[in-house]
């Protein structure tokens, strides 16, 4: 349980570790799919190969899609890519680098999918029996009435009556699966090694500085656009809020006042006041619209120095004489 619990605080810690856990779950979905797609053979010449083939290609282009639109790179690089200018320069190492990192977990599932129909063999069967000499194998049907085409096309399909309890048909189809998985190992063989030469020769061909800089503010605007997408929330929560008082305000009719407690009166000043300050002073719906073209044709500069060094107010405590007791200069 509490592996669990580490594996989830993990995968909710940021968006990369989100996205990591969505390919992963898509590549587990891939697998179940697999496993749980009931293969029919055509046991047609003319559509076996391109039944087959469709069934390789089609559903690891529709995982791949599917891992563009649910990783949360592919918004932050859109959004990069394709922004005014403004006050900001666009720095076209981070969108490569965002580019890069959705389209390797993008291709995780669709990967996956190929390894386990190659794996499992029974595709690459039903694609190429018809390729294979029935000469090199025994117990080749006899007085089918069908021609050697024909024939190995009906290889995948073992109900079929001329190949029932047939060991000829055994024999083609281990001899297939085996040229299947040996293609689907070294697939994952070659893949495993150019992983791991591109993680051992990275810091050989690459400026390590400039690839900080590029993975810190691509994970800037990740959070850049998070932040701000809460803050409009917040916002947007204490703006209804004050038009909803304020229309219940405007329609209420002369009544008794009842006035709280100065101490609950001075609390819910306070409360009130701490609105108004998370509403930044933008009360119409002009201001806001305008906020948000501001934000989006002329995004701030990365510079932050008058916030971080502001003028803060410092206390010095005198006794009567005016003689310093204690100051936090």
């Amino acid at each position: 349980m509490e592996r669990l619990k580490i594996v989830l605080q993990y995968f909710q810690s940021n968006s990369e570790s989100i996205s990591n856990g969505i390919c992963i779950i898509l590549a587990l979905v891939s697998v179940k799919l697999y496993t749980s797609f009931d293969f029919n053979c055509p046991c047609l010449p003319q559509y076996n190969k391109l039944y087959s083939l469709g069934v390789m290609i089609v559903p690891p282009i529709i995982l791949f899609f599917l891992g563009v639109l649910v990783n949360r790179h592919t918004g932050v690089m859109m959004d990069e890519w394709m922004r005014p200018l403004g006050n900001r320069s666009k720095n076209p190492a981070v969108v490569k680098y965002l580019f890069s990192a959705m389209i390797q977990r993008a291709l995780l599932a669709p990967l996956v999918w190929i390894l386990v129909t190659l794996l499992d063999g029974k595709v690459f069967i039903c694609a190429f029996s018809i390729s294979v000499d029935p000469t090199l194998f025994s117990g080749q049907p006899n007085n089918t009435g069908l021609d050697v085409v024909k024939m190995m096309a009906k290889v995948p399909c073992k109900e079929d009556i001329i190949f029932r309890n047939s060991s000829f048909r055994k024999a083609v189809s281990r001899y297939v699966r085996c040229y299947s998985q040996a293609i689907g190992w070294s697939i994952l063989l070659f893949l495993i090694v150019l992983g791991a030469l591109g993680r051992l020769l990275k810091p050989c061909f690459e400026d390590h500085g400039s690839f900080l800089q590029t993975r810190y503010w691509s994970n800037y605007l990740d959070v850049e656009q998070k932040l701000f997408d809460e803050t409009c929330v917040l916002h947007a929560r204490d703006f209804a809020r004050k038009c909803v008082v304020q229309f219940f305000e405007d329609m209420r009719e002369d009544t008794v006042l009842h006035l709280p407690h100065p101490l609950n009166f001075r609390c819910a000043q306070e409360e009130e006041e701490e609105e108004d300050d998370r509403l930044h002073g933008i009360s119409k719906q002009d201001q806001m619209n305008q906020l948000l073209n501001k934000w989006y044709f002329s995004k701030p500069e990365l510079d932050v120095t008058r916030m971080a060094y502001r003028p803060r107010t410092c206390v010095t405590w005198e006794d009567g004489n005016g003689k310093s007791l204690y100051s936090d200069v």
